[in-house]
């Protein structure tokens, strides 16, 4: 109970901060964005709202104008789709589809990003969070 009533006030003031300083998105030539789309189409980020590694992982996407589809953890089926895929309820976590069908989890905001920005590779990744 403490401890939500401590969370809930630190969740705000970092999504204050974080829409007062937010990135702005590259410009890109259209096929150079359309590529950009097609490299990450099919992603998801399950993640919570206030999360700071969340929102630090979603500055990141804005930086790199990856559109990726956002999923929220704490709500059903993306809850117990993270747990029975992911094997664990950790935030935030990229689902990755494989060309064989399956499914790859990467945890971890910096190995989120790093993944990204090898993904997105068009030397955005080096601008300022």
């Amino acid at each position: 109970m403490i401890a939500q009533l401590i969370r809930w006030p630190i969740g705000r003031l970092i999504l204050f901060v974080d829409a007062l300083t937010a990135p702005r998105r590259p410009q890109r030539q259209p096929a150079e964005q359309a590529r950009v789309d097609a490299t990450t189409r099919g992603l998801s980020l399950y993640q919570f709202h206030a999360c700071p590694f969340c929102v630090k992982t979603r500055r990141a996407l804005r930086r790199l104008g990856a559109d990726i589809e956002l999923r929220n953890a704490k709500l059903a089926p993306w809850r117990d789709e993270l747990l029975d895929g992911g094997g664990r309820l950790q935030v935030p976590c990229l689902r990755i589809p494989q060309t064989d069908g399956g499914v790859h989890w990467l945890y971890e905001s910096d190995d989120i990003i790093a993944y990204l920005e090898g993904l997105v590779g068009d030397g955005t990744a080096n601008a300022a969070a």
